[in-house]
């Protein structure tokens, strides 16, 4: 019998007083894929990913890493790795002696790769971490995962702070880090655009509880949108599962599940494909309702 891998999460429920920041939740995360976790403002993204790096301690529920408990399981939480938004490293440390640091403690941390990374986002790693950008901080802390050789990264919110050529230069090297490494990544963004062409699977939640899991290009092809006068789309959409429309000056966008019907459309009707962030929109508003 082949051993299990990948992540698991059985029933999850999280409760801060009377929040519910995780509802049952039970989903997997193959492993070998680059996912993207999506989810509004305070969907429980955070918290998610909190719980399985053993950094929140669930309400009930559990998480599974490759088959064995996460929480307070040494051998299952040495394969994460979990980048977040908050500084866990003293701020008067040098960037530099943190890496040396880091490499003494923990099996794995490659520190001339993470020196490496940091330069090429133009950091100086003699400087102390309070004397750093935002930006700056996060390319650090980026440095710091990549240069972590355990087989699931967890990015929440990875580009926090950085600009466009900083981004641009993350999404590349996280690009060949995959390539090179096949480990398990999981990155919740808002920026859904600017991973769309590097995920494999999406999960969407909301309020807490699963909204869907599913390939991206099951997602691509799940959807798309008709365009022209708002009679003509209304014809259109009659029968149809629509998920929502928007209207554009004396133009109606109607955004429908399933494929597209070219007949149906004629000449009247602009299609198109639905990306990744329109899909996500309408889905989280519909459920919002």
């Amino acid at each position: 019998m082949s051993e299990e891998r990948g992540i698991r999460l059985e029933r999850l429920t999280k409760r801060y007083g009377r929040t519910t920041a995780l509802d049952d939740v039970s989903l997997a995360f193959e492993p070998g894929k680059v996912h993207a976790l999506l989810g509004r403002n305070g969907a429980g993204k955070s918290t998610m990913l909190g719980v399985v790096a053993n950094r929140l301690v669930p309400t009930s529920g559990c998480v599974l890493v490759d088959g064995k408990p996460a929480t307070d399981h040494a051998a299952s939480l040495a394969k994460l790795h979990a980048f977040g938004p908050t500084d866990l490293y003293p701020s008067w440390m040098c960037v530099d002696r943190l890496f040396r640091e880091l490499a003494r403690f923990s099996e794995g941390f490659d520190p001339a790769a993470a020196l490496r990374t940091v330069r090429k986002f133009d950091v100086d790693p003699t400087r102390r971490i309070d004397q750093l950008s935002t930006g700056q901080r996060t390319a650090y802390r980026l440095a710091v995962a990549l240069a972590t050789d355990v087989p699931y990264l967890l990015l929440d919110e990875p580009v926090l702070g950085l600009d466009a050529n900083a981004r641009e230069l993350f999404y590349r090297l996280l690009l060949e880090d995959y390539l090179e490494k096949q480990r398990t990544v999981i990155v919740a963004t808002h920026l859904i655009e600017e991973v769309a062409n590097l995920v494999e699977q999406v999960t969407v939640i909301d309020r807490g509880r699963l909204l869907l899991q599913a390939s991206a290009d099951e997602l691509r092809a799940s959807g798309h949108s008709v365009t022209g006068r708002a009679k003509d789309v209304d014809a259109y959409c009659e029968g149809r599962d629509v998920l929502g429309t928007d209207e554009l000056g004396g133009l109606k966008v109607a955004y429908v599940r399933g494929a597209c019907d070219a007949e149906a459309a004629g000449d009247r009707l602009a299609t198109a494909p639905m990306s990744l962030q329109k899909l996500f929109v309408k889905l989280t508003e519909r459920s919002g309702s």
